[in-house]
């Protein structure tokens, strides 16, 4: 039965330069496809569209089946608007996700839809954070020194797809303002952003041993499949 919600559309940001990770790490494959392929599919699945948005000169590349495909710019925030131009202005909830995050699941994104259904103006998936957070400033000899404990009492590490009211995160990106977060740009409007239990294995890729780790954990969900379909 197929999942994909009329009026729904999800923008795939897969622009990134790859500077940090040595290499355009949304091309990067795991496990016989790309990211950029892992991330696309469960898009397309609850998606009535998807835009995927990848650096200007990939265009023409061999890239997932997707309904438009846009060049990104040099942020986060400029490549979210450049998928924005390309969705339908019919559309009613955008769903933005990053290519770096290639476990995310179906299920995963239907949870953050169906919180902007219910009424709120944005949905972030997030896990409580268990560490102890420390704040600190740069000191001598390349050192750190530590200027507070932040309390991490329902402080949540935030992940990817995250959903919004169409026409709210078109006006929170409509003065270009930059985030790494589109949540925080809805927020400083005045948005309602509500948080659904993110998912502990949709790991960020950000360095090339996130890869293999990133390839265990899909073993892993692969294999709890497998036992579950041999169990009916």
């Amino acid at each position: 039965m197929s999942l994909r919600r009329a009026g729904v559309w999800t923008i795939v940001v897969a622009g990134g330069s790859g500077n940090r990770f040595g290499s355009r790490k949304q091309f990067s494959p795991l496990e016989g496809k790309t990211l950029v392929e892992w991330a696309v599919e469960p898009a397309l699945a609850v998606s009535e569209g998807v835009v995927l948005v990848v650096p200007a000169d990939s265009i023409g590349d061999t890239l997932p089946a997707v309904d438009a495909v846009v060049g990104g710019g040099t942020t986060r925030a400029e490549s979210v608007r450049a998928g924005l131009v390309a969705v339908p202005s019919g559309a009613g909830v955008i769903v933005v996700h990053d290519a770096a995050r290639p476990l995310a699941s179906v299920a995963l994104f239907e949870s953050v839809i169906a919180a902007v259904a219910d009424g709120a103006d944005g949905a972030i998936p997030g896990i409580p954070v268990s560490d102890t957070l420390k704040r600190t400033v740069a000191g001598t000899g390349g050192a750190r020194h530590v200027t507070s404990t932040v309390d991490r009492e329902g402080v949540v590490a935030v992940q990817t797809p995250q959903a919004f009211r169409a026409a709210i995160l078109r006006r929170a990106h409509k003065d270009g303002g930059e985030s790494t977060d589109d949540a925080a740009l809805v927020e400083e409007g005045g948005g309602t952003v509500v948080v659904v239990d993110g998912e502990p294995g949709n790991l960020k890729v950000t360095s090339p041993s996130d890869i293999e780790r990133a390839a265990y954990l899909l073993g892993m969900v692969q294999g709890d499949r497998l036992m579950n379909q041999e169990a009916r």
